[in-house]
């Protein structure tokens, strides 16, 4: 610690000296004076206490403005007496000497960066497919981790502007055309695609290139997936089937995130599921004096407090574990905790079976939706999380679903707060979606079951649908409902194709025909709904028609099931008969 700190100093002492050498006036006195004042100088500049990392551009502004206040003085001292040394050779004795000290710097940095590379003899050699910021920021955090597990060798770019550029020393070498020429020339194992929001079709024929190459393929995460941190090593992943069906670049209003979240008391019903957990999640970065997390379900609970807090306990007031269904457990948390913000998540989603038990949709979609509401008596602004089945729905998922976006908007014309509701469709990764449903199916040996060869739904990864409810709910205005920007439909069938494709051995496909209330493509808008988009390109804003509480008492939820779907599609009507 001692030599290092006096190391740098001896260095620029050395330097004065050549400096004042090279001016040809070179005497014991003036040498002295100058490494005294450079000393003081430098000191007063935190020069020599390590407050800056070495050769980095904070140490060379320290550097020079040392080096050119000591020439200054010496000028200074000279013009008073000419027994130092005279006053036209400092000048040049300081620029021999800045030059000096910047090139030992140099070298000393070239020499810790040299130290700090992965071992070449351990680190796998990879290339990277992107030159931009994602793969600046990679590239770097690559070459600066001595135990590093990837070395880059080369990047490629389809961007004609960026060939023959080096990034930290590491060379372009064309673009993806040039991808198997760059491996034999690199020998590199793996190819990353460092591009953050890559479309679906550069990702998939990036990874059909290297596949083909005989190389492993992985990819750096979306940008959703990187809100709290810039890429790094350890973000590298496999391809996942989100990648391949393509990632949406969001742009957020933080500000206005930040003015309704930001010191309020937030609660998420519906805590512990998937949508909901990623909300907590999201909702913590933005600092609320309170976030409140409910759920029936307590080992969800845990898990997502976890997530959140790796040290916190069930008995933080954060949590709390209530149902829906009790109306009056809901009236007392809201009396007593008083949320201001309201983010409602908890519902039955599986389409098939609620299509066979619609009493239970009736119990915690619709009525526990209403619970809430009636319970959410002082709030500011509660956000219904709806869904694209709610649109011309055909089945009891679609119909329940509707019906709560109908009562937010009944409750936004009697309340002084915004309620509101954000529909959207499949969320890549949640339980219970098909994603899951084929990875089980390809874990158990096939066959991998489809409905239609001809089906298509919108998807949307987790990151991406709650980012956009949180911005959505900050813009949304009473009794509407936003829907989300969820690109172009995937067809189900090249789903399964693609996860079959990423399977360890064949996997069949089977076409089993679609089931009751299924559609073969969903829809975002119903009937009579026009897509405008007055604030944000990605969020759509629909009026809904209210609906009147008494309206409910038609429905009995122990009634036959095929009795009560079609309650549940008249209400989602205007039937004049039902809104008396």
């Amino acid at each position: 610690m001692f030599l290092r700190r006096w190391i740098p100093l001896v260095a620029d002492a050395s330097a004065w000296i050549a400096g004042l050498v090279a001016a040809r006036h070179f005497s014991p006195a003036a040498a002295v004076l100058a490494v005294v004042l450079h000393a003081g100088i430098g000191h007063a500049h935190h020069l020599y206490r390590r407050r800056h990392p070495i050769g980095s551009f904070e140490e060379v502004r320290a550097v020079t403005s040392t080096v050119v206040t000591t020439a200054a003085l010496l000028v200074v001292l000279s013009v008073f007496s000419h027994r130092t040394l005279p006053p036209d050779e400092p000048a040049l004795g300081a620029a021999v000497a800045l030059v000096l000290m910047l090139a030992a710097r140099y070298v000393w940095r070239l020499r810790v960066a040299r130290f700090q590379r992965p071992d070449a003899r351990v680190a796998a050699p990879v290339l990277l497919f992107g030159a931009g910021r994602a793969a600046t920021v990679l590239v770097r955090s690559m070459l600066h981790d001595p135990d590093g597990r990837y070395l880059p060798v080369g990047l490629l770019d389809d961007d004609p502007a960026k060939r023959n550029l080096h990034v930290h020393g590491v060379p372009v070498l064309g673009g993806r055309d040039d991808l198997a020429r760059a491996l034999g020339r690199t020998r590199a194992g793996t190819v990353i695609l460092a591009v953050a929001n890559a479309e679906a079709d550069l990702v998939r024929d990036i990874r059909d290139r290297a596949l083909a190459a005989g190389v492993q393929f992985k990819v750096v995460p979306s940008v959703p997936e990187l809100m709290d941190h810039p890429v790094g090593v350890r973000d590298i992943r496999d391809v996942q089937i989100a990648d391949l069906l393509g990632r949406h670049q969001i742009d957020t209003d933080l500000d206005a995130i930040a003015g309704y979240l930001t010191g309020k008391r937030v609660l998420v019903t519906g805590a512990g599921g998937s949508i909901g957990s990623e909300l907590c999640r999201q909702i913590h970065r933005f600092a609320p004096a309170e976030l409140m997390m409910l759920d029936r379900d307590e080992s969800s609970l845990l898990a997502v407090q976890l997530s959140i807090d790796p040290a916190a306990r069930l008995d933080d007031p954060a949590v709390i574990l209530a149902d829906l269904r009790d109306a009056g457990r809901i009236r007392t948390i809201f009396r007593e905790r008083r949320p201001q913000v309201v983010f409602h998540a908890a519902a039955l989603k599986h389409l098939s079976l609620l299509q066979r038990f619609p009493g239970e949709a009736v119990l915690t979609n619709i009525q526990g939706t209403l619970n809430v509401l009636s319970a959410a008596t002082s709030v500011e602004r509660f956000v219904n999380i709806s869904t694209d089945k709610a649109a011309n729905p055909v089945s009891v998922l679609g119909a329940s679903k509707r019906i709560t976006e109908r009562l937010t908007a009944e409750m936004a014309r009697r309340r002084a707060g915004t309620f509101l509701s954000v529909r959207f469709g499949n969320v890549l990764g949640s339980r219970g979606s098909v994603f899951t449903t084929f990875s089980a199916q390809i874990a158990a040996g096939g066959p991998i079951t489809v409905t239609d060869p001809e089906v298509t739904r919108y998807f949307m990864t987790i990151q991406e649908a709650v980012h956009l409810v949180i911005q959505a709910a900050a813009i949304g205005r009473g009794g509407e409902a936003l829907v989300l920007e969820m690109g172009k439909p995937v067809r189900i069938a090249e789903v399964a194709a693609q996860m079959a494709a990423m399977a360890p051995s064949p996997v069949e496909i089977r076409y089993i025909g679609l089931r009751p209330g299924e559609k073969l493509a969903e829809e975002l808008f119903g009937e009579g709904e026009v897509d405008r988009r007055p604030i944000h390109p990605l969020i759509s804003h629909v009026s809904v028609p209210p609906l009147p509480i008494a309206s409910l008492r038609t429905l009995d939820p122990t009634g036959p099931a095929p009795d009560l779907a079609a309650r549940l599609d008249a209400l989602c009507h205007d039937v004049p008969a039902l809104a008396a």
